[in-house]
């Protein structure tokens, strides 16, 4: 057996093979792992760096839908966008509290943002030229989002799977709102279906690479899925995608921008799955190193939050303070 004492003042673990071979134990028993639990220096690290990319993006994911507030165009699509914002910043918050349940503070995963070397979501770096992206980003980036994130339910870590289960109930309806504004699009005007068109053509390769490089390229893969924080390969997840979406790009009678995109009654067990054109990797590492359109427009525009509010954050610190030497008092 292993104990809590194998891990020291400073941090270090005393990770032994009797110790490493009782924590995947643990894992295979489907045992959620708590935050005093002991467990390897990887696996704290691979969730921090998971969870807190995974915040991230739902703290920066807001900025291109709240670009659409003011335009959107009806009271009852400004009224919908808006919950959904806030949802996404809810996440924010679930996720960051997670996050810190493993020792890490939310200003210290910040300021990581903040100088860019935390990550999120290469989409978010991509424009929303117009009302149809709207549409596009619900139904392709939150569906492609929950196909990841279900299995995140089942993530070996309790706080981040306790998470998921709200994350992904809210984010169905952002998935829904999404796509019930592309149908409104294909079932209205010509120019209102081209305009469908271009959205998904433009996000459709981005928002396949959001479940991350081929499976023999993921640094992390493999030893996420030994640790079950994660539950299914990055092709996997990308193919599941795949076939649910587009028989729904079917019935909005929209053309899915793949050439090579054609199904394959072998794949599947014989049930069949459609198989994907070339993805372009370059594309994708040249936007997750900074290089997208809008990278630094996102950054610049987090920072600008972040400091506009540091009065807030000061406020309630003071506040806080004042009330718990107060009841000290008492």
């Amino acid at each position: 057996m292993y104990s809590q004492g194998l891990i020291g003042a400073d941090g270090s673990t005393n990770e032994t093979e009797e110790f490493l071979a009782a924590f995947q134990a643990r894992i295979d028993a489907e045992e959620k792992i708590e935050p005093n639990d002991p467990m390897p220096a990887g696996y704290r690290r691979t969730l921090v760096r998971q969870i807190g990319q995974h915040a991230h993006s739902e703290i920066v994911g807001m900025l291109p839908e709240g670009n659409w507030n003011t335009r959107a165009p009806s009271l009852k699509r400004k009224a919908a966008l808006l919950a959904k914002v806030q949802d996404e910043g809810g996440h924010g918050l679930y996720l960051y509290s997670a996050a810190e349940t493993l020792g890490v503070s939310r200003e210290q995963m910040t300021e990581e943002l903040i100088s860019g070397k935390a990550k999120y979501s290469s989409i978010f770096n991509y424009p929303t030229l117009n009302w149809a992206d709207m549409g596009a980003v619900g139904w392709l980036v939150d569906g492609a989002a929950i196909m990841n994130q279900i299995a995140l339910c089942r993530c070996s870590y309790g706080p981040y799977a306790r998470a998921m289960i709200r994350v992904c109930a809210e984010e169905s309806f952002h998935q829904r709102q999404g796509y019930e504004i592309m149908l409104t699009m294909c079932n209205g005007t010509k120019a209102q279906k081209d305009m469908a068109q271009d959205a998904l053509n433009r996000l459709w390769w981005p928002a396949l690479m959001m479940f991350g490089p081929h499976d023999g390229d993921s640094a992390h893969s493999e030893q996420s899925m030994k640790w079950k924080i994660k539950r299914f390969s990055n092709d996997a997840l990308r193919n599941k995608f795949i076939n649910a979406t587009v028989p729904q790009a079917e019935f909005l009678g929209l053309t899915i921008p793949d050439p090579d995109l054609n199904w394959d009654d072998t794949l599947n067990n014989g049930a069949g799955g459609y198989v994907h054109g070339p993805i372009d990797w370059d594309e994708f590492w040249r936007v997750v190193n900074g290089d997208g359109v809008m990278n630094r427009e996102r950054l610049a525009a987090r920072k600008r939050a972040h400091d506009d509010g540091a009065w807030v954050r000061e406020a309630a610190l003071a506040h806080a303070e004042k009330r718990a030497a107060r009841m000290a008092a008492e």
